[in-house]
């Protein structure tokens, strides 16, 4: 449900999108769409919980004013640089939580389910920083490079894509100092 409730805005902003022929209608309608879908994946979230993930409330502020800016100056680069900033603004997150606090926000977020050195904690803090600027990057190149339904499309399938495989990555790197710790016990 949670996977759902997380990517039903991208879902409904995609499927939006396509429904036009006309691309600059598409994008005015689709980012109208992932406005509202946000707001509502927002209030659903409360609903069920009543609490709302930092990551929810950050995205809702940064759709409704890129989105708000694409939508009242009809310019669909207001939109299209929404992910970029999104994603520098998660590697500044993880980037700063290096030096603020005991721990950083990889351990921080998986610390309570595993127990690995300090220095893997560190290393894999770092690849998240560098994951998000790298990304960041990509989506301006393809932005600049391709026609907005090639951004739409790599904006779904590309940027999830290459999530999933950055976490395939991390998953099996972990899996290499778990059995460390485990043969070291």
């Amino acid at each position: 449900m949670k996977l759902l409730i997380d990517f039903f805005p991208i879902l409904l902003f995609f499927v939006t999108f396509k429904f036009f022929d006309d691309q600059q209608q598409g994008i005015l309608a689709a980012t109208a769409v992932i406005i509202v879908a946000t707001g509502v994946q927002v209030a659903i979230t409360w609903a069920m919980k009543r609490r709302v993930e930092r990551l929810h409330l950050i995205t809702l502020a940064l759709v409704v004013v890129f989105g708000g800016a694409t939508l009242l100056l009809e310019d669909e680069m207001f939109i299209k640089w929404k992910p970029s900033v999104v994603n520098w603004l998660f590697g500044l997150a993880f980037l700063g939580s290096h030096y603020v606090g005991e721990r950083n926000l990889v351990e921080r977020l998986m610390g309570s389910s595993l127990r690995l050195p300090s220095e893997v904690w560190a290393r894999l803090n770092f690849a998240w920083v560098l994951f998000f600027l790298a990304m960041g990057l990509l989506n301006l190149y393809v932005v600049y490079r391709f026609d907005t339904d090639t951004w739409v499309n790599f904006k779904l399938f590309g940027l999830m894509g290459l999530t999933l495989l950055f976490v395939l990555a991390q998953a099996l790197y972990l899996a290499r100092h778990m059995q460390e710790e485990r043969t070291g016990e």
